[in-house]
């Protein structure tokens, strides 16, 4: 194991917050493996790289030899986390769950090595906790003290519901750190409170209170709001190595350094070179390359990144369409579908009024050629290529 402070300097970079820094640096000084917990609730099939983030800093601390918990919260998943929330979420049933969790596992291998990680299930102590513990952990925390939270503060003062069973969220994420005997938890910002609910709950059971570290919530697509699947700005692990190119070629340079920070496994040496080097002219497009070649090689392999790349070049510097390309059904039940229908159908936009502005900007093409009417009408049998900007392709047919 690396001595302490060089240690303690690899796992800060990128970090947000640590409660307490000076109690990391002592328990990391003992030498001792340390227990480091993370938690997913499995509400959605397939990670994103904003997932990763975290399981990225899991990864740097099995490296420093400690002891990796990656813990499914198939418990907290069927109550759902009001986290940053508007409305009570509504709870997934325990086959979603476990469906869903299967898949993390899969993911989540890409990056952590799994002889090194312990899988969890935070059910398997919540539910021997029974009705009567779980009223005793209910009994730790006031209601004052939980519309301290932001998102359940701003709830109340709108008027909006808060579904009494929301309170308990935070009180199980605690108890997991309690029943882990966790050492440090990672979690983003946002998660702050359940954070150090879990040092609450540790230290009434005379427990050592685990450190808290919080990531940053990395920004999705669009450089603004955080990567997210239900805002469409979002690079999934499991998208195809040709979309994985095309998203991440799509971000702006300045983001492109946040991703270098947060996804990159490079050393922070080797990116300060990629900064001077563009300083002194070198083309960020040629840096933005190299991330997503890492990237995708971490999620698929070496080869597949540079036939990515190589796709990357064909379509885009040489203007050549996609070889492989999803072939989708779309019904016109009537005999003709407006165009922007039809695009919403095929998945290439989320509205139809999304279509309706990518066709006035001049960015959906049939067959190559450029649509210049939002309000056109495309009849039965019609079969034909449709582009949505440069990365999203289909081969729809119109059938009655």
């Amino acid at each position: 194991m690396i001595e302490a402070s060089q240690a303690f300097a690899e796992i800060k970079r990128g970090a947000e917050e640590i409660l307490l820094e000076d109690e990391l640096l002592a328990k990391l000084k003992t030498g001792k493996p340390l227990k480091i917990k993370a938690g997913f609730d499995p509400t959605a099939p397939d990670l994103h790289l904003g997932h990763t983030v975290l399981i990225n800093k899991l990864r740097q601390f099995q490296q420093l030899g400690h002891e990796v918990i990656f813990l499914i919260g198939d418990f907290t998943g069927m109550i759902g986390d009001p986290t940053g929330k508007n409305v009570t979420r509504k709870p997934l049933t325990k086959e979603d769950v476990l469906a869903n969790a299967e898949t993390y596992k899969e993911q989540v291998f890409k990056i952590l090595d799994p002889a090194k990680t312990t899988v969890a299930f935070n059910s398997t102590w919540m539910e021997k906790l029974g009705s009567a513990g779980m009223l005793k952990l209910a009994s730790r925390q006031t209601v004052a003290r939980m519309m301290e939270r932001d998102d359940f503060k701003k709830r109340y003062a709108n008027g909006q519901s808060i579904a009494i069973h929301e309170f308990m969220y935070p009180l199980v994420q605690g108890w997991d750190s309690v029943a882990l005997k966790a050492d440090v938890e990672l979690g983003g910002t946002d998660q702050k409170f359940n954070l150090l609910m879990g040092r609450e709950l540790q230290k009434s059971e005379g427990q050592r209170p685990q450190t808290v570290l919080m990531m940053p919530l990395l920004e999705g697509l669009d450089g603004i709001q955080k990567m997210s699947k239900s805002l469409g700005n979002y690079i999934g692990i499991t998208d195809t190595p040709t979309d994985m190119f095309g998203k991440i070629m799509s971000i702006s340079d300045d983001l492109m350094w946040r991703y270098y920070e947060l996804l990159s496994f490079k050393p922070l040496s080797e990116i300060e070179n990629y900064k001077a080097n563009i300083v002194e002219g070198s083309n960020p497009r040629d840096v933005k390359i190299d991330l997503a070649k890492e990237l995708i090689a971490r999620f698929h392999d070496e080869s597949t990144a540079q036939a990515a790349h190589q796709e990357f070049i064909n379509r885009f510097q040489k203007g050549a369409m996609p070889e492989n390309i999803e072939e989708k059904s779309v019904s016109a039940p009537e005999g003709k579908i407006a165009i922007a229908n039809l695009l919403k159908e095929a998945g290439l936009v989320a509205s139809t009024s999304e279509a309706i502005r990518m066709i006035k900007q001049g960015a959906v093409k049939i067959n190559g050629e450029k649509v210049a009417d939002n309000k056109g009408l495309i009849t039965i049998n019609t079969k034909a290529v449709y582009q949505v900007g440069k990365r999203k392709f289909a081969k729809v047919t119109v059938v009655a």
